[in-house]
């Protein structure tokens, strides 16, 4: 009996610590790895300001993702999907077809050209949240927790979230613990060793 209780508090004899390491699962966070070479991001890789783009350090593996930001500041800026062949030095993006992304005038882009734009009356001011939905097929708007109904799609490869600033607009990105209610079906960004 005493051996069991000895094992159990970490003293067995064969000569191991005792302890267990347990592996602690990577945060989702914009990459300074990927990103413009005027970017700078702060606050615990959330937050974008400069001029350029920057990608998640993590892809878009799950069949639906969720992620949201809050325009802190206006300007120029946009938010989407994109491969990491896309070349965040330039603004905005959307020209090309490595990237899929909602401007800040409201209309979303992919390979140059305007694939959807938001209705008139809701194009996203200083304060709004933004939440954008990906099922590897289309990409969908939210805007402050309501559906824009405003599809896009025509990428294809690896994407990963992707936003980009000028004008000395500042965006926080949310990657878990959202402001609004995930849509259903939809869930956070999850590391590929966190979905099997």
């Amino acid at each position: 009996m005493t051996s069991i209780f000895s094992c159990c508090m970490g003293w067995c004899a064969d000569s191991s610590s005792g302890h267990v390491t347990l592996k602690e699962m990577p945060t989702v966070q914009l990459d300074t790895h990927h990103m413009g070479t005027d970017v700078v991001i702060v606050k615990s890789g959330r937050r974008i300001c400069g001029t350029g783009g920057c990608l998640a350090n993590a892809p878009l593996h799950q069949n639906k993702s969720y992620f949201e930001l809050k325009i802190q500041s206006s300007g120029v800026w946009g938010v989407g999907v994109a491969t990491q062949k896309a070349n965040l030095n330039q603004v905005p993006m959307g020209r090309d077809a490595h990237g899929l992304v909602l401007r800040h005038d409201g209309t979303l882009f992919h390979n140059n050209e305007e694939k959807n734009r938001l209705p008139a009356n809701s194009l996203p001011q200083e304060g709004d949240i933004v939440g954008i939905t990906y099922d590897h097929v289309e990409m969908n708007i939210y805007l402050n927790g309501k559906n824009m109904n405003c599809p896009a799609s025509g990428i294809r490869g690896t994407v990963y979230p992707v936003v980009y600033v000028d004008d000395s607009a500042i965006l926080d990105c949310q990657f878990s613990d959202f402001y609004h209610t995930t849509p259903a079906g939809f869930q956070k960004i999850l590391f590929e060793q966190q979905i099997f």
